[in-house]
């Protein structure tokens, strides 16, 4: 039974900015969900998980969806909400969980505006019958201080590596339970703001999990996947960089019951304007 999955970061962004109005273009939800939908609609989606989804843009999607013929059922998650094909899977039961904004032991926040969570779904393939768990996270987003002169500039802090790593280590310990309760395989994806080599990528593949990328038996996306689309401006050409400066992933757990057959980072012409992230996906056989 084959299904594919999707992480996608769909860029907190609700508004026109000025810099783009200057240019005669527009960068608010309602523009941006247009190229959102033909994404869906090229690459059909069993599953999409999704990091800084509005309650704007959710609507908009869930509309414009089934106004293309595309029908996705939401799954509340806040900032990390989940749409999936209710024609095809049956949803058993979720799970949602906000991270705290402070860890015990480190100095500052790390959840700006509440939006790291994750929220986990259970489903049921209808024809099969077969189940696999589905988590979606977001992750704190600065780099690591190593230094004091680096903590006071922008965008980094103390201590957000490990905060990376307890964050993951939670939404793990949900979707194993539930993988456990539900005796099935399960995946994690999302925005982790951690490379292949860091600290919280590292540590689920040191316990249990492995990625997509590396168990790929069709084909492994080698790109980054990534590019510059903010209020101020947005880039014509993707990140030069290899698949391990990727911050978005997909996590399996449970191996033996899980095909990996492709993963791939979408990442057209057309898609400069939409967001920054490349939505990534994963072509699985559940056996």
């Amino acid at each position: 039974m084959s299904i594919r999955l999707m992480s996608h970061n769909v860029w907190n962004n609700d508004n026109n900015s000025p810099a783009w109005q200057e240019k005669g273009e527009d960068c608010s939800a309602k523009v941006r969900s247009d190229g959102l939908v033909r994404v869906y609609k090229e690459k059909m989606p069993d599953v999409i998980g999704f990091q800084e989804m509005t309650a704007l843009m959710s609507d908009l999607l869930v509309e414009k969806c089934a106004e293309s013929g595309i029908n996705y059922t939401l799954i509340w998650g806040r900032f990390t909400p989940v749409m999936y094909r209710s024609d095809k899977l049956d949803l058993i039961e979720t799970h949602f969980y906000t991270y705290p904004d402070t860890i015990d032991g480190f100095e500052g926040e790390f959840n700006d505006v509440r939006s790291k969570s994750f929220t986990t779904a259970v489903f049921r393939e209808k024809q099969s019958g077969k189940k696999f768990v589905f988590t979606t996270t977001h992750l704190w987003w600065m780099h690591n201080a190593d230094t004091e002169e680096q903590a006071k500039i922008h965008g980094y802090r103390f201590h957000s590596d490990d905060a990376r790593k307890i964050q993951l280590s939670l939404a793990m310990k949900t979707t194993v339970e539930s993988a456990q309760k539900h005796d099935c395989p399960a995946f994690i994806i999302g925005d982790l703001n951690a490379e292949y080599n860091s600290k919280a990528v590292s540590h689920a593949l040191t316990n249990g999990f492995k990625h997509a990328h590396d168990i790929a038996t069709e084909y492994a996306d080698e790109t980054m996947g990534y590019h510059w689309c903010f209020a101020n401006r947005y880039e014509t050409e993707y990140y030069d960089k290899p698949f391990e400066c990727a911050i978005d992933h997909i996590l399996v757990h449970d191996t033996e019951r899980v095909e990996v057959k492709r993963f791939e980072r979408y990442s057209p012409d057309y898609y400069f304007p939409i967001s920054d992230h490349s939505p990534v996906i994963a072509d699985i056989e559940l056996k």
